[in-house]
């Protein structure tokens, strides 16, 4: 049996909290916790457990590719579309958006190469601010989250992320940083 796991750049705290500051005064959504704010790269349904140290190591070959970069949160978005949203989002500026798809390709080479196949979904870079059961109608969400925009801050690190469902607060899923792994560029 494997855990399920994603690759994920997590925003700094001050960053966080920002965006938390931002939504606070914004009711009837039901807002993501910040404490599981991040910025998917690959999710990944089973990494198999006597795989999971070869999957880091190809993990750290791909983050150590990459130059550390800076992000701006910032540009609201919504899955699968502003009609029948199921799942509100912040982008990123366009340089970064370009850094973190060389990341997220790597990771989800890394996962190929370790036996874990992650989900087939076209990526693409966001923060999920808010998951719905019922679809709804969102240009007005999007226009009041189109603007935010964060302060500038630099990605020095990913990190792999066990998610462990139903053992968070409420229900939700908790989870534990399994390995953090820097950028250099080389």
């Amino acid at each position: 049996m494997g855990q399920r796991m994603f690759v994920a750049v997590v925003p700094p705290q001050d960053v966080l909290d920002e965006l938390a500051d931002f939504l606070a005064p914004r009711e009837g959504m039901p807002w993501i916790d910040p404490s599981q704010w991040h910025l998917t790269l690959a999710f990944l349904a089973s990494v198999p457990d006597a795989r999971e140290d070869e999957f880091v190591d190809h993990l750290g070959v791909a983050a150590a590719r990459v130059t550390p970069f800076d992000v701006v949160l910032g540009g609201a978005g919504c899955f699968p579309e502003p009609s029948r949203a199921k799942v509100l989002w912040l982008g990123v500026d366009e340089v970064a958006g370009e850094s973190l798809t060389r990341l997220a390709t790597g990771a989800r080479a890394a996962a190929n190469v370790s036996g874990a196949t992650p989900d087939g979904k076209a990526f693409v870079p966001h923060l999920s601010l808010a998951r719905l059961k019922r679809s709804i109608e969102a240009t007005k969400w999007l226009r009041v989250l189109d603007t935010f925009s964060s302060s500038r801050w630099r990605v020095r690190e990913i990190e792999l992320i066990a998610s462990h469902l139903g053992e968070g607060p409420r229900r939700r899923p908790r989870y534990e940083t399994v390995a953090r792994l820097a950028l250099s560029g080389e």
